[in-house]
């Protein structure tokens, strides 16, 4: 396995760099042609897009309905008809579509940062997170960099989803938790991770939320995308909106080779 451990992404030019980027959603589990994400560049970053007429992804096999555009910098699957993919989101999937390896960004520690904003309804939310390659089953915690939802967002704050996600790793401890910050996530803002080799440090702008002293230990490629689920809104009132998320940029660097020390300085204000 081998893929980039280095990035200065700020989504220049007229296309996405497919050397780094995979811009479907796990099309092992469906296809590139059901899973492809709908996007635009321009000149404040990378637009992920659900329009209106967005089929649903996995409709078969997912059990509540949902709408994805998403990319993301690794790819693996085994032959069709096997249960070799990753994430898995119940017992039983088989490949529908082999995907070839692709290994575009998969670091093994450092730090990263995403500068991004989003437009949501109540019924979509937006999120970016490092998954393990999972090219064995056990390699595929998650470490959740922020998950945000249209309907935890109210009065200049919203809660974001930060922490880790054990899975099949037997070696993590699942930690996740939503601290509702006083933040407007349709402005632009820089959501971090420190990832040492025994802890894991998350951020929103620079301010230290939550330390964790654990850490996956493999290399992971980074999710990132907007959702929306139909299911929520029964009434349709939002089913004509056009959730969004807007990528500036992406920073990936495999420093620092040390973990840092717990936060000692206060938490961000929080709110509720």
């Amino acid at each position: 396995m081998s893929g980039a451990t280095h990035l200065d992404e700020r989504f220049t030019g007229d296309h996405l760099d497919l050397g780094i980027w995979f811009p479907y959603y796990l099309p092992h589990w469906s296809s590139r042609e059901e899973s492809a994400a709908t996007y635009q560049l321009s000149d404040d970053g990378l637009h992920l897009l659900i329009r209106p007429d967005q089929p649903l992804w996995c409709p078969d096999t997912h059990e509540e309905p949902l709408r994805v555009s998403g990319i993301q910098s690794g790819s693996f699957s085994g032959r069709v008809g096997s249960t070799i993919g990753q994430q898995p989101f119940k017992e039983g999937l088989t490949v529908r579509e082999e995907q070839a390896t692709f290994w575009g960004f998969t670091p093994r520690f450092g730090r990263i940062e995403l500068v991004m904003r989003g437009s949501l309804t109540p019924r979509s939310m937006f999120g970016a997170w490092l998954a393990g390659i999972e090219d064995r089953s056990e390699r595929s915690g998650e470490i959740l960099i922020a998950e945000v939802f249209g309907d935890e967002i109210r009065d200049g704050s919203a809660a974001v989803g930060m922490g880790i996600r054990s899975f099949r790793d037997p070696d993590l401890i699942g930690d996740f938790a939503t601290p509702r910050l006083a933040m407007d996530v349709s402005a632009p803002h820089t959501y971090g991770v420190v990832w040492a080799p025994d802890s894991v440090e998350l951020s929103v702008d620079g301010r230290v939320v939550r330390h964790h002293d654990q850490s996956p230990a493999y290399p992971m490629q980074l999710m990132i995308g907007v959702f929306d689920f139909p299911a929520r809104d029964p009434s349709g009132e939002w089913a004509d909106h056009t959730p969004e998320l807007v990528v500036s940029s992406v920073k990936g660097s495999p420093e620092p080779a040390t973990s840092p020390p717990p936060p000692s300085r206060p938490r961000p204000r929080s709110t509720g």
